[in-house]
């Protein structure tokens, strides 16, 4: 979907884009007794220079969702909403296909948003063995395709939740 000026979302998402899946750890302080959830967490990402801001604003305006930030010497769009990821981001992608690693990385990350879709509003205790499993391997397949992987935190406990099963 070329829009005017030479600005193209799979360009840029090829070169600057990051589909992300993560297993999180959340302590709800303002809570008694501190209580400590886990769970999937799936983004979208877009970063530039804070000097070109205005092509992320683009992106949100054309995609119809999402945040642009600006931290530092950085400004960042991002999709966080599993809705919004899995009925504007995935079938915008499906649709304007990514190239070469991305589009592996691509397909891979789509297949996890579906998982985390399918189980939104459940607590992880109640997934399904399988679905867990599957996300763990796609969390594992995908760190191939990132530049920067990061080492996973918390991806032992999601181990002991499919075994628990």
């Amino acid at each position: 979907m070329l829009v005017k000026n030479d600005f193209n979302i799979v360009t840029l998402v090829n070169s600057d884009g990051c589909f992300d899946l993560q297993f999180r750890k959340d302590t709800r302080h303002e809570r008694t007794n501190s209580p400590t959830y886990y769970r999937w967490k799936a983004q979208f990402v877009v970063t530039a220079p804070k000097n070109d801001v205005k092509i992320l604003e683009k992106i949100k305006s054309e995609m119809q969702c999402g945040e642009v930030t600006i931290s530092k010497d950085q400004a960042r769009f991002s999709v966080q909403k599993i809705g919004d990821i899995a009925e504007i981001v995935v079938p915008f992608f499906k649709k304007n296909t990514l190239s070469g690693e991305k589009k592996k990385d691509f397909e891979l990350w789509a297949k996890g948003v579906e998982v985390i879709q399918r189980n939104k509003g459940k607590f992880l205790a109640t997934w399904k063995k399988n679905d867990i499993c599957t996300l763990i391997e796609i969390h594992k397949s995908s760190a191939k395709y990132k530049t920067r992987p990061r080492e996973p935190k918390w991806l032992e406990m999601a181990q002991t939740l499919s075994r628990a099963k």
